[in-house]
């Protein structure tokens, strides 16, 4: 399976509002959705927990590193991969560029503890 998007899911789930993210249980079966903020960045999907690692969401994607994600009209079989420290750059200014009109709201996936919970999204 290909790692990377092609260009029409690429830039329909990035221009998206909000995605939608169901990681993989143990079994295979599907969590919920939590809803959150994405950003495209070099060519890539990111997507951050406000809360950092601790984050529920975050945590429930590291049992399979895999799920569902829908944004955009797309609905997408996705594997989640650690950003580098070196992507946070692009992916803070993605944020600040998409979603800097919600000024005191926007910081809050800045902040360090965001970063470390940055994952990139790759079909498979």
């Amino acid at each position: 399976m290909s790692t990377t998007w092609n260009d029409s899911d690429l830039k329909s789930i990035g221009a998206a509002e909000e995605l939608d993210l169901e990681s993989e249980r143990d079994d295979g079966t599907l969590r919920a959705p939590v809803t959150m903020w994405v950003v495209q960045a070099d060519g890539r999907l990111y997507v951050r927990s406000v809360k950092g690692v601790d984050g529920p969401w975050y945590r429930g994607t590291r049992s399979r590193h895999q799920g569902r994600v829908a944004a955009g009209g797309i609905r997408a079989d996705v594997s989640f991969h650690d950003a580098e420290p070196g992507e946070y750059a692009a992916v803070d200014a993605a944020y600040r560029d998409k979603y800097g009109r919600y000024t005191g709201i926007v910081e809050h996936v800045l902040t360090e503890r965001a970063r470390a919970s940055t994952l990139r999204l790759e079909p498979r």
